[in-house]
């Protein structure tokens, strides 16, 4: 451990309506009205998720799994979820995550500027994290470990499997965030100081935007939640070689 850092993990959640729409498509036999009358129901998804679109359903799923594996980090001491969706603020509070509103309502940087104001008013002596809302496998060890190198650098990050976009972004105590994130976020994080952080990590560097993230992802070991929902909307994607 290179240093004795704690850390504030901000999580900015879409209203789940309007979440992962990409993966839309392979969901599509999974809207609720298609499914058999005796099809199970998960007794511990929260009031009101059954109702959502497929795409919304599997967008709290991986939202709950990042969360829960960002509290079970050792170096975590709060995650602050930054959402105006009500499900999601009821159902991410419930398992630990402060929730604050998106008061700003002006896309994902500021609303992680607004997550990351917040967190620091809490925990003043804690350093920053803007972590992607979709990392439905991801791993408290692994989060860990790139925290502690993230200990060593004012400002750090870590790239997602391609290598182009961003899935974790840290501050330092009493460093501006500074995000970036949209098209080609980890070079525009480079260029703008940020230190990349190198490790194999890849539950940490895979964020499920495709089908085909979903699949490789099932293969490393989804969350509990995400697991779930994807074993209810599209099971053929747990046995995709893709």
């Amino acid at each position: 451990m290179l240093g004795a850092v704690m850390w504030s993990i901000v999580i900015p959640v879409k209203r789940l309506s309007l979440a992962k729409t990409r993966l839309s498509a392979a969901l599509a036999g999974s809207a609720r009205d298609d499914l058999p009358p005796d099809s199970p129901q998960s007794t511990d998804q929260p009031p009101g998720v059954d109702w959502l679109p497929a795409n919304g359903r599997i967008a709290l799923a991986m939202a709950s799994d990042t969360v829960c594996a960002a509290l079970a980090s050792t170096n975590v001491a709060t995650v602050v979820v930054v959402t105006d969706d009500q499900l999601a603020a009821g159902t991410l509070s419930a398992l630990g995550a402060m929730v604050v509103p998106d008061a700003p309502d002006d896309g994902l940087n500021a609303a992680l500027r607004y997550g990351a104001t917040a967190a620091a008013v809490q925990r003043p002596q804690a350093g920053v994290v803007a972590l992607s809302a979709d990392l439905a496998a991801l791993r408290p060890a692994e989060l860990s470990e790139a925290l502690d190198l993230a200990a060593g650098y004012a400002r750090a990050f870590v790239a997602d499997v391609q290598g182009t976009g961003t899935t974790l972004l840290s501050a330092l105590p009493g460093i501006d965030l500074a995000p970036r994130f949209g098209t080609e976020s980890a070079q525009a994080h480079r260029r703008h100081g940020a230190h990349p952080l190198v490790g194999g990590w890849p539950s940490l560097r895979r964020d499920l935007d495709t089908p085909a993230d979903l699949a490789v992802a099932a293969r490393i070991g989804l969350g509990p939640a995400t697991a779930a929902q994807l074993a209810l909307l599209a099971p053929e994607l747990t046995a995709c070689a893709c």
